[in-house]
């Protein structure tokens, strides 16, 4: 019995003797890991250039289309509300102005809309402005349009040159 209590002990220090090797030789191993190489550190900043270098060119035409499209809301409002005031006031003069339709209440903002822009009294209403800037030197003009010309309208406002809805 005491042989076999003898054999067992031994075992157990052999084990963790091993063990414990095992374990300097992992803890030795992470103690020379430093970090990042230069040449890793170089390869993230290369591939993160490469995903900019193609995603801004195409946010800024998405941004630019938004702006286009909220040009062109902000007309269909003016139509709206000039349907409105012609409505109400079925012997107002030929042509009312934005200003009017914001004096009177009958338009909360003009948004890009000139407080010049006029509306013609005829069916169906016309929209006529002068030119818009939408996006840095992008322009929108809207001559007698209507809120088919402009819902009809598929430019994009990213592409380049001034815009006219007629």
């Amino acid at each position: 019995m005491k042989t076999m209590m003898q054999e067992i002990s031994h075992e157990t220090i052999e084990t963790n003797s091993r063990g414990n090797n095992k374990m300097k030789k992992f803890t030795k191993i992470l103690k020379n890991q430093k970090g990042l190489t230069l040449i890793e550190l170089l390869a993230v900043i290369v591939i993160l250039a490469i995903v900019a270098a193609i995603a801004v060119p195409s946010i800024s035409g998405v941004i630019e289309n938004s702006k286009y499209n909220a040009a062109k809301a902000d007309a269909i409002s003016v139509l709206n509300a000039a349907q409105l005031y012609y409505t109400d006031s079925p012997s107002a003069a030929s042509g009312v102005t934005v200003a009017t339709l914001k004096n009177e209440g009958y338009l909360e903002t003009i948004g890009m809309i000139p407080d010049t822009a006029t509306v013609a009294s005829g069916t169906p209403k016309k929209l006529t402005t002068a030119a818009i800037t939408y996006s840095g030197s992008k322009k929108i003009t809207f001559t007698n349009s209507t809120i088919q010309s402009i819902n009809v309208d598929t430019t994009k406002g990213s592409t380049s040159g001034d815009k006219t809805i007629n």
